[in-house]
């Protein structure tokens, strides 16, 4: 069995797209958090604390991750 998240249909396996219709800035943390099943403060909250626990490194992936995906 592949490591590959499936949806509830059990048919193709989840991809990661970024969510714009839910997100509040570029839709990074609301597509992770759909991505991952969990809520969205959720993932927000953990990018804001690390921004401040990680001195603006988790800024830089934020944007990464904004500018490649989807």
């Amino acid at each position: 069995m592949n490591s590959l998240q499936t949806n509830n249909s059990g048919g193709s396996p989840t991809k990661f797209h970024l969510d714009k219709q839910g997100g509040k800035l570029m839709g990074v943390c609301a597509g992770l958090a759909n991505y991952f099943k969990v809520d969205p403060m959720v993932v927000r909250l953990v990018f804001v604390a690390g921004f401040f626990l990680g001195f603006g490194s988790f800024a830089l992936i934020y944007l990464g991750i904004g500018l490649l995906a989807d």
